[in-house]
């Protein structure tokens, strides 16, 4: 089933079937688990509450890492199987996952010496089966990177990692799912779990939640699995579980990239804490973070960064670029996201387990922990714990958990107006559907002020990627709310003259989204 107009009736007139397994969470764990159930040859829906990756799986730091802050807490396990992902992912999403190379500043004060440093980087390379760390002196390094002004900079190191678009892989995962004869619904919310007279979970009740009706079904599976992240708690009450998780907020503050001119990552240790912090260019900006803060009982949708950790991420710049003169005036956004940790009782937050759990509870599977890059790793232990459930599921574990890209695809974009870049990256985001883009006309084929994006990106997406209210489409489907000056209300009246006539909105429901966007851009995403 695709996700083009009309799309929502039909998924929910096909809910009442009897499913092998229901997946409630749409954000990178749910997708992942998708996508292996789809693999398995299993019937098998996924609903979220929100939209899809609404959560903490658009909220990252983007990127697709081993961790190396993990080596220093001894999370040897994390570090490696993070490794190994980052190289199959590279792979697998080209155009999609992108290497990324980091530069590593020693610094006056650093509580940890430079050399240690260096050999976590040996650590790290023979992990990956490479050898490309390297070290610079403070005149060298100046030179990779002429920001870095900091006086006493005593040189430091290149390593590599990958970075990704966060809410783009998730939607790869859900779209290959559901060609693949998955169902994948968002703004579908659990109300209660079913069970039977013995209190095992046997399926959920849905609710719509997309303002456009007040259905609500019974959705029947053999295995439910809550893939919920850091609201898994919430659902566990309902097999009469206490707490296991310890919801941590990450903040992050993006600058136009005329402001912080960064070619590749620049990564620090804090002076303040010791904490290791990132400016990372993304997608034409640089993203700085990012924090590691109790988010407390709290769990909103859409969390803000708060004043203590605004300051906290400025002085870190300004410490180490302080010739930049950077202020708060220079930020052209924040967002922020909550990891779900496993509590272990630790005073620091950052020295908690990144490790993942799966708990299985009264036959509700719990996937949470973990992170962005190690979705394939949780997928598949899931696929294993819902073969003691439903008995045996013949599935390869060598399938690759990302599609490649179709070469009739590739033969129409060779063929278009794009650059073999810019082919590279609409293909790895829209798959058999870039099509669409490379015969779209001259004025769709401008950019959107200020972003790497075109208005044919925009086109396609309300046209065929779910998009349900005005934020789907200007945080998630594109990440104009994050990258395009004022969050992309400068350009709020030609996107209403795309996204009216395509999702049949009248002015009343326009005005109600416009104003929604507004409000929350304002709320959580401007500092």
């Amino acid at each position: 089933m695709d996700w083009t107009k009309g799309w929502r009736d039909r998924a929910w007139s096909e809910l009442d079937k009897e499913w092998d397994v229901v997946i409630i969470g749409g954000g990178i764990t749910g997708a992942g688990i998708l996508r292996q159930c789809v693999h398995a040859g299993l019937k098998v829906v996924l609903v979220e509450a929100d939209d899809f990756a609404s959560g903490t799986s658009s909220r990252s730091s983007k990127l697709v890492h081993g961790g190396m802050r993990y080596l220093k807490n001894a999370q040897v396990r994390v570090t490696l199987e993070s490794v190994t992902e980052r190289e199959h992912l590279l792979k697998e999403g080209r155009g999609l996952v992108n290497r990324l190379g980091f530069l590593y500043t020693c610094l006056p004060g650093d509580q940890m010496p430079g050399w240690v440093f260096g050999a976590g980087l040996v650590v790290y390379d023979l992990m990956a089966h490479q050898w490309s760390h390297r070290s610079y002196d403070a005149d060298d390094l100046r030179e990779l990177c002429p920001p870095v002004t900091i006086p006493g900079l005593r040189g430091g190191f290149r390593f590599f990692d990958a970075q990704t678009d966060d809410a783009r892989l998730v939607l790869r995962l859900l779209r290959e799912s559901v060609s693949g004869g998955a169902l994948a619904l968002n703004y579908a919310r659990v109300e209660s779990l079913l069970k039977t007279n013995a209190g095992q979970v046997c399926g959920v009740v849905l609710r719509d939640t997309s303002g456009d009706s007040d259905r609500q079904i019974e959705v029947k599976g053999r295995v439910v699995i809550n893939a919920t992240g850091a609201w898994a708690d919430q659902l566990r009450r309902e097999v009469g579980k206490t707490p296991r998780l310890r919801p941590l907020r990450g903040s992050h503050l993006v600058f136009p990239f005329s402001r912080l001119p960064l070619t590749r990552a620049v990564t620090f240790l804090h002076p303040q804490d010791g904490r290791p912090v990132f400016a990372l260019p993304w997608e034409g900006a640089v993203i700085f973070g990012t924090t590691d803060v109790d988010q407390g009982s709290d769990l909103v949708t859409d969390p803000s960064i708060s004043t203590v950790e605004a300051e906290y991420l400025l002085d870190g710049l300004k410490f180490v670029f302080p010739k930049l003169e950077l202020t708060f005036a220079d930020v052209s956004a924040t967002y922020s996201g909550i990891r779900p940790v496993v509590d272990t009782g630790k005073a620091n937050p950052s020295k908690e387990s990144r490790e993942h759990v799966l708990w299985d509870e009264n036959g509700l599977l719990t996937v949470s922990g973990g992170k962005l890059t190690t979705f394939r790793i949780m997928a598949r232990e899931a696929l294993k714990a819902v073969r003691r459930h439903i008995g045996h599921i013949p599935f390869d574990s060598e399938l690759p958990v990302l599609d490649a890209i179709p070469q009739e695809a590739e033969a129409a974009c060779a063929a278009s107006k794009f650059s073999p870049t810019q082919c590279l990256r609409l293909l790895a985001r829209y798959g058999p559907e870039a099509a669409a883009l490379f015969n779209a006309s001259d004025t769709d084929l401008q950019p959107i002020n200020g972003t790497i994006y075109q208005w044919a990106e925009l086109r396609q997406a309300v046209r065929a990627e779910g998009v349900v209210h005005l934020d789907d489409l200007l945080l998630r489907r594109l990440r104009l709310g994050l990258l395009a000056p004022n969050g992309g209300l400068d350009q709020i009246s030609r996107f209403r003259s795309i996204v009216q006539p395509e999702l049949g909105w009248d002015d009343v429901r326009w005005q109600a989204e416009e104003k929604s966007y507004i409000e929350l851009w304002n709320r959580a995403y401007r500092l």
